[in-house]
């Protein structure tokens, strides 16, 4: 927690939630990331924890992005990849997180809040976020699939 300003705030609490995911998954084996763990779902991202991880990845992506998108660039969202490993998204989740930093080199804190919705993200689910609102969605949404690991590995007793 050696960042300054509110952005450094952002950036530690987003980097403290990704390893905690990190640290709930490091020990899960291989052979169980395929594994259907919710049949009865209809959420794709949901089904398996190798499904459940390529979606954090790739919406880490997503928000970093989108935030360097409504910095004048024009990147493509990259394609969702599964891996067969937990050490690759052990790996994944720390690129995840240097590139969000990269990111972030650009924006300054009193770009974080915007009342002006011409100057927000418009998401693919269709809401308007400013940068901070959309690093508070970023960081909660890796902490929801982190418990949700960590039902699934009581459940299973993994």
């Amino acid at each position: 927690m050696t960042r300054q300003g509110a952005v450094g705030a952002l950036l530690d609490i987003y980097e403290q939630a990704i390893l905690d995911l990190k640290n709930v998954i490091k020990n899960i084996p291989d052979n169980v990331l395929t594994k259907i763990i919710d049949e009865k779902t209809t959420n794709e991202d949901c089904k398996s924890i190798q499904t459940i991880l390529s979606h954090v990845v790739r919406s880490g992506y997503i928000y970093a992005i989108n935030i360097q998108n409504l910095k004048g660039h024009n990147i493509q969202r990259p394609e969702k990849v599964f891996h067969l490993t937990i050490a690759a998204y052990l790996n994944d989740l720390t690129n995840v997180f240097d590139y969000t930093e990269n990111v972030f080199r650009e924006v300054k804190d009193n770009e974080l809040e915007q009342y002006d919705n011409s100057l927000k993200i418009k998401t693919g689910w269709g809401q308007l976020y400013d940068i901070e609102q959309l690093m508070e969605h970023a960081i909660v949404h890796v902490l929801r699939h982190k418990r949700q690991i960590e039902k699934l590995k009581i459940q299973s007793a993994l």
